[in-house]
């Protein structure tokens, strides 16, 4: 936790403070219950950016008034005269009626303010509102409040954090409005199965939940049948973008190098087998307890392109297909010729489709391939060459090694605004106009897959192409 909101968030500082609202992101990405969303993103202001306290109202379906469904902080109640607020009412409603962030930093002065001694007697300076807007509907208002003074540059961070709470909170509200599907009479829910198997430990299920693929399924049941061996205290199947199995159990009686040699043993098959399928499970040791976490993704999710992989070494094979769902792509099988094949295999060449030839040692690359990889690329750079190979704009001549696929210009304007620069800044030091930036960024956040600016800068910083 900080110790403070700063006065001026420099470029490192401002990549630290996004790196945080990245982990907040990971928190609520594929809940779909609108109030833990809520929750989640409030007490992670309080934790991580040391708010005096949050809240978040979401707007009714009249679109009149605005209903307090989250408040973590000094005050946790949901109930009181600010539980529902008018659109257009108080400072709240004014920001959910005029869509305008706000940002003050003397808040026992502003005239809006109904009881200026109490924002004196709780130290309270700085007051932050953003309008959670989904196209031309406001679905929400978010605000915080801090002792300290809040830096101009806060309410940027905060606006990353707000466009992806607001996607989240958007697809949780639809999801609820949605008709839940019925599911074949003789099918047995994955959750009244997985309940079965570990009681009499509580299942808890969040999201809505549908038919899987019987080896997601199956993958399932496995680990709750390994976890039915230990004492559970605690588990959760989670249905978003990713479906989540996480338990809580008891830690056998052993010393603690020992316990992490039988955590290796006792799910090294089902490791495996979350491996293949694009997904990853954990099982770490806490004082005496067990956490246990099983992700994989799901299969309704919109994907990327359809690729085949083929490669002569079996644990590669597992590598170069995790690598392709980790990017978003879709894995089919070898009958699909039409697919974009991955292969290190001089045989598949023959192949009609186009090929992305797996660098080797012992093998020259062929000079039929589309473009070349290795093992250790970045999940973020293979969806780039797949996609780009795909729509026939691939250039031959790039090297993975040192490729990115920001032009060189793109990469000398990311690295001002990682520095801090604003775009006439930028444009004065490169010489040309600010259109002409403005134009650069938004390629770069095609490119990079970004919602925004800041997104942008700090995917291009982690990857090493600024």
């Amino acid at each position: 936790m900080t110790n403070s909101i700063p006065t001026l968030l420099d470029s490192t500082r401002l990549l630290f403070e996004l790196q945080k609202v990245s982990t907040i992101v990971q928190k609520i990405s594929g809940c779909l219950v609108p109030e833990i969303i809520a929750r989640q993103i409030t007490e992670a202001l309080v934790e991580q950016f040391d708010c005096a306290f949050a809240r978040i109202w979401l707007a009714e379906l009249d679109q009149n008034s605005l209903r307090l469904v989250a408040s973590s902080g000094l005050y946790t109640h949901l109930d009181g005269s600010f539980s529902r607020v008018r659109i257009g009412a108080y400072k709240v409603g004014k920001i959910a009626q005029n869509r305008v962030p706000f940002l003050s930093n003397q808040l026992a002065n502003e005239p809006w303010v109904k009881d200026r001694d109490w924002a004196i007697a709780n130290k309270i300076q700085g007051f932050a509102g953003y309008p959670l807007a989904a196209g031309n509907r406001v679905i929400g208002v978010l605000a915080t409040f801090s002792h300290r003074p809040m830096a101009p540059e806060f309410l940027e961070v905060l606006q990353v954090l707000c466009m992806t709470a607001t996607v989240s909170l958007e697809a949780a509200l639809q999801a609820q409005q949605m008709p839940q599907p019925s599911p074949p009479a003789v099918a047995v829910a994955l959750s009244d199965q997985l309940a079965g198997l570990l009681a009499p430990t509580q299942l808890t299920l969040v999201g809505t939940e549908y038919p899987l693929k019987s080896d997601l399924s199956n993958l399932f049941l496995r680990a709750a049948e390994s976890l039915s061996q230990l004492s559970c205290r605690y588990c959760r199947l989670t249905y978003g973008e990713e479906i989540g199995l996480e338990a809580i159990a008891q830690s056998p009686d052993l010393s603690e190098p020992e316990v992490e040699t039988w955590l290796r043993s006792h799910f090294s098959d089902l490791r495996f087998a979350a491996y293949r399928l694009g997904g990853s499970l954990q099982a770490q040791q806490a004082q005496s307890i067990i956490r246990f976490v099983l992700s994989l993704p799901y299969p309704n999710c919109p994907i990327g392109p359809s690729v085949r992989i083929d490669c002569q070494q079996p644990l590669l094979q597992s590598v170069v297909t995790h690598l392709a769902h980790l990017a978003g792509l879709s894995v089919g099988d070898l009958s699909n010729r039409s697919a974009l094949l991955i292969t290190d295999r001089v045989e598949q060449l023959k192949t009609l489709s186009k090929v992305i030839w797996l660098r080797h040692e012992r093998i020259p690359v062929p000079s039929q391939v589309s473009a070349v990889i290795d093992w250790s690329i970045e999940p973020t750079t293979l969806y780039a060459i797949v996609s780009q190979v795909v729509d026939d704009k691939w250039i031959k001549s790039h090297q993975t090694s040192n490729w990115t696929p920001l032009s060189e210009r793109e990469q000398e304007i990311m690295a001002l605004l990682a520095q801090g620069l604003r775009d006439r800044s930028i444009a004065q030091q490169l010489f040309i106009s600010e259109s002409t930036v403005k134009f650069h960024i938004n390629n770069s956040l095609t490119k990079l897959r970004a919602k925004n600016r800041y997104q942008a800068v700090y995917q291009a910083a982690i990857l090493g192409w600024i």
